[in-house]
C-alpha cells in the first residue's frame, strides 16, 4: 500500500475507534528555511507532515528554489536527520499539469511539448522517492478567453497523466505512489455537481480502458470556499463533498488554506489533507524585518548592514513575478499604482520567488551574522515565527501526538 493511503486508512481505522476526526496538513515547500521549520514543528508536534511541492519550486532545471526532485528528497532526509524525526513525512507534486509552470505559459508551449514536459517531471519525480502526483490538466492557455476547459478533455489529460506515471512506476519496479486529481479553480470545472460526476465517469472509464481500473485517486480537490484572497472554509459545501467522493473511497482536498480562518472545521468536515503555502513565505518575510529592526538598533556596533529589506523589496519587483497575482481591476498598473497594502501583500507573497537570488542570499547571510556578533541566533528566530504559524495547522486538524498511535 501507498504511504499516503496507508496513513490515511489509520487515521478512519483510528475515527471508528475514538471518534476524533484528523486532516493531512501539507506544507508548500517555497524555502529551506520552511522545510526545516516543517521538520522541526513535526517533531515537536509529534506528527506526519506532507510537502506539495509544484514544478515551479522543485523541477528538472531546478525551480526557484534551485531544487531538482532529487534534491529536494536529499535534502528532506537530511533535515529530517538533523532534529531526528522519525515519523512518516510525504512528498508530492502539487499542481502538475500543462501550462501551470510559468515557463510553459510564458513561452507558449504547445499541448504536446507542454503534456511531455509533465510527463518528465512525473518521471523525475517517481524516480526520486516521490510519494504522490497531483494531477491537474485544468488549464488551457489557448482557449478563448472567458471559456472554460471542457471537463471531458479535463478527464482524457487527466488520464493520460495517470496512465503514463503509473505505467513508468511499474516498469521501474518502484513501490506504490498515490494521486490526487482536480483543482479548487473556477476553471477546473469540478465545482459543479453535474460536471463533477461527468469527470469522475470519464476518469474511471479512462483508467479501466488502460487496464488500471485498480489505480484510483485518495484525493480529489475541492473548492471549499478558500482561494488567494479569501480565508473562510465553507462547511456546508465541504460536507457534500466529502460525502460524495467517500463512496469512490477518495477524500476532498483542500487548497489555498492560508490563514483560514475556520481551520477546525476541515477534520469536523471530513477533509483528507489541506495545502498552505503562502502564509510561510509571509512569515519568513516578517521575521526577517523584525530581525532588521533589531539589526538597526544595533547599528553602532555594526560596519554594514544588510538592508535586507529594500533589497527583498528590489528583487521581486524586477522578478515581475508580482504580476501573475494582479486581480481584475490592477491589470495594467504598474507597481506604484497600487495601494500599499496590496503592495506589502505582494511583496511577502512574492518573496518565495527570489529567495535564492544571490542578492536575497548575501543580505540575510549579513543580518544573520550581524546579530550572531550581538549574540542573536537570527535563524532559530525565523524558524520560530514559521513554526509557531504551522502549529495551529497540527492542532487544529488533530494531528497532534498521531505519530504514536500509527503502525
Amino acid at each position: 500500500m501507498a504511504l499516503t493511503e496507508n496513513i490515511l486508512k489509520q487515521i478512519a481505522t483510528l475515527e471508528a475507534e475514538t471518534g476524533i476526526k484528523r486532516t493531512l496538513f501539507a506544507v508548500c515547500p517555497n524555502s529551506t528555511s520552511v522545510i526545516k521549520a516543517a521538520f522541526r514543528a513535526a517533531k515537536r508536534n509529534n506528527a506526519p507532515i506532507k510537502f506539495a511541492a509544484t514544478l515551479n519550486q522543485v523541477d528538472g532545471d531546478g525551480g526557484y528554489t534551485g531544487l531538482t526532485q532529487r534534491e529536494f528528497i536529499k535534502l528532506l532526509t537530511i533535515e529530517a536527520d538533523a532534529v531526528n524525526y522519525n515519523g512518516p513525512y510525504i512528498a508530492a507534486i502539487d499542481h502538475g499539469g500543462p501550462w501551470l509552470k510559468d515557463v510553459q505559459s510564458i513561452e507558449r508551449w504547445d499541448t504536446e511539448r507542454a503534456m511531455n514536459g509533465v510527463k518528465k517531471s512525473f518521471e523525475d519525480a517517481i524516480l526520486a522517492g516521490y510519494h504522490l502526483i497531483h494531477v491537474d490538466p485544468t488549464v488551457d492557455i489557448f482557449l478563448p478567453k472567458g471559456e472554460i476547459i471542457d471537463i471531458k478533455v479535463v478527464a482524457a489529460r487527466t488520464v493520460e497523466l495517470m496512465v503514463h506515471a503509473e505505467l513508468f512506476r511499474r516498469k521501474n519496479n518502484i513501490p506504490p505512489i498515490s494521486y490526487e486529481v482536480g483543482t479548487e479553480e473556477v476553471h477546473g470545472g469540478l465545482a459543479d455537481e453535474a460536471v463533477f460526476d461527468t469527470f469522475i465517469v470519464e476518469l474511471k472509464k479512462g483508467l479501466k480502458d488502460a487496464g488500471l481500473k485498480d489505480v484510483w485517486p485518495c484525493f480529489i480537490v475541492g473548492k471549499v470556499g478558500t482561494d488567494l484572497h479569501t480565508t473562510t472554509f465553507d462547511k456546508e459545501v465541504a460536507l457534500q463533498l466529502t460525502q460524495k467522493v467517500k463512496q469512490f473511497g477518495s477524500y476532498i482536498k483542500g487548497h489555498y488554506t492560508d490563514g483560514v480562518t475556520n481551520p477546525e472545521d476541515y477534520p469536523l468536515c471530513g477533509m483528507g489533507a489541506a495545502n498552505v503555502g503562502p502564509e510561510f513565505t509571509m512569515s519568513e518575510y516578517d521575521a526577517l524585518v523584525e530581525l532588521e529592526e533589531k539589526e538597526i538598533q544595533l547599528s553602532n556596533g555594526i560596519a554594514q548592514l544588510s538592508n535586507i529589506k529594500n533589497t527583498l523589496w528590489r528583487l521581486v519587483y524586477d522578478s515581475n513575478r508580482w504580476k501573475k497575482w494582479l486581480q481584475e481591476d490592477e491589470q495594467g498598473k504598474d507597481f506604484g499604482q497600487l495601494t500599499e497594502d496590496r503592495k506589502n501583500w505582494l511583496v511577502k507573497t512574492g518573496c518565495r520567488y527570489i529567495w535564492q537570488h544571490p542578492e536575497a542570499v548575501v543580505a540575510r547571510y549579513k543580518l544573520y551574522e550581524n546579530l550572531k556578533r550581538h549574540g542573536i541566533d537570527a535563524e532559530s528566530v525565523v524558524l520560530g515565527k514559521i513554526e509557531h504559524d504551522m502549529d495551529k495547522y497540527f492542532y487544529a486538524f488533530n494531528l497532534v501526538n498521531l505519530n504514536s498511535l500509527l503502525k
